[in-house]
C-alpha cells in the first residue's frame, strides 16, 4: 500500500512552500526521505525527513507544520512525523532543474575537468 501512497504524498509536498522561496519543498530538494509504517489496512503513518536551506531558517517549524497539516489531511494517512535534519546539509545542487531555472541557477552542470594551471616550480 505504501508504494501507491508515495506519489500522492509527493503531490501534497509540492503544495508546501518555503515562505522565502517561490518553489515547493519537493522541487527544492528539501525532502530527504518519505517512509511509511502501515498501521491499519487503510492507514499509514508517514515519516518525513526534511532539511532547510539554511540551519538558521526561522521558518523551519512553520514548514514542518505545513507538511504535517497537509499530509495528515489525506484519507490514507494516520499520523505524520516530520524530522528536520542538516545531515547532509542542503545545497542548490539538490534542486530539480525546474526549480534551478525558476530561481536563476544554471541547470545542473556537467562535471568538467579543471584546466591545468601552469606553475613555475613544476
Amino acid at each position: 500500500m505504501s508504494h501507491s501512497l508515495k506519489p500522492k504524498v509527493i503531490d501534497v509536498l509540492k503544495q508546501c512552500f518555503d515562505p522565502e522561496i517561490p518553489v515547493d519543498l519537493w522541487s527544492l530538494g528539501l525532502i530527504y526521505s518519505i517512509e511509511f509504517d502501515v498501521v491499519e489496512k487503510e492507514k499509514s503513518d508517514v515519516n518525513i525527513i526534511m532539511s532547510l536551506t539554511t540551519p538558521g531558517c526561522s521558518m523551519g517549524q512553520h514548514m514542518a507544520n505545513d507538511i504535517k497539516d497537509k499530509v495528515s489531511s489525506m484519507d490514507e494517512v494516520n499520523e505524520v512525523n516530520v524530522t528536520v535534519t542538516f545531515d547532509p546539509p542542503w545545497n542548490p545542487k539538490m534542486m530539480s532543474d525546474e526549480a534551478r531555472s525558476k530561481l536563476g541557477f544554471d541547470p545542473t552542470p556537467v562535471p568538467k575537468t579543471e584546466p591545468k594551471i601552469e606553475t613555475e616550480w613544476e
